[in-house]
């Protein structure tokens, strides 16, 4: 891919990353039903001798939109001041999920209201299926350019970085980290993992942590997307992180 054919199709791509966490801080403040729910769930989930169904809960749920919710969306792209390129990196974060996701739907049906591209590591798998599903939860509309009407996964005109990893085999799940390391590519878990995430939201109240955490993570994106079309890496005076 030459210059000019990178910024006529970056102009429509959006990288984004969600951070999840469990609905609730423990499952008994989950709602009588849902946690009978999750009791099933976590049968099929449990080893013979593992964790308890609480902890469980706690460990895992954030993974699953009917038990987890979002927390913050990490949003970056491309942008051009007459031949100089510059990729702009932010958060949308926040304790009221509704609220993340209007903001989420506001920007991109103001700002790619034409043609919209979003890029995501295992996004199909994960990412883009969790947003509408909370979108829909919430009884919010999904906004016309995220809708796929067959729902088949590659029906989607979004792209997804561990897909194009696979090329076409069934390989498992290759972590963004892993990629990264392989592309020398600067990784964004100095100071989180996604495993630390449920803690640090509920044990240690540090919801600003995680967004920056999660706003690393769509830089990392976005240099890999670059690596796998042979093109340079951002020099970090390219990238603007807005708060």
């Amino acid at each position: 891919m030459n210059a000019a054919e990178f910024q006529s199709t970056a102009r429509h791509l959006l990288f984004i990353d969600i951070e999840t966490v469990s609905g609730e801080s423990s499952l008994e403040l989950v709602s009588e039903r849902l946690q009978k729910e999750w009791l099933r769930k976590a049968d099929r989930l449990r080893s013979t001798e593992g964790p308890s169904d609480a902890e469980l809960y706690f460990d895992r749920a954030a993974v699953y939109a009917e038990f987890g919710k979002i927390i913050v969306i990490g949003l970056g792209f491309f942008h051009w001041e007459a031949d100089e390129a510059t990729f702009r990196v932010r958060t949308i974060h926040g304790h009221d999920e509704a609220s993340v996701l209007r903001q989420f739907c506001t920007l991109v049906e103001k700002r790619y209201a034409r043609k919209l591209i979003l890029c995501a590591h295992n996004g199909r798998e994960f990412d883009y299926p969790y947003l509408c599903r909370r979108m829909m939860i919430h009884g919010i509309p999904i906004p016309r350019s995220l809708w796929n009407t067959h729902w088949r996964r590659y029906d989607s005109p979004h792209l997804d970085t561990m897909d194009y990893w696979k090329f076409g085999d069934f390989k498992n799940y290759t972590s963004l980290e892993l990629l990264a390391a392989l592309f020398d590519i600067p990784s964004s878990k100095d100071t989180l993992s996604g495993s630390e995430v449920n803690t640090t939201y509920y044990h240690k109240n540090n919801l600003i942590s995680i967004a920056q955490y999660c706003r690393e993570d769509v830089v990392v994106l976005a240099q890999l997307y670059l690596r796998y079309h042979q093109m340079e890496l951002l020099q970090e005076k390219q990238i603007i992180r807005l708060e």
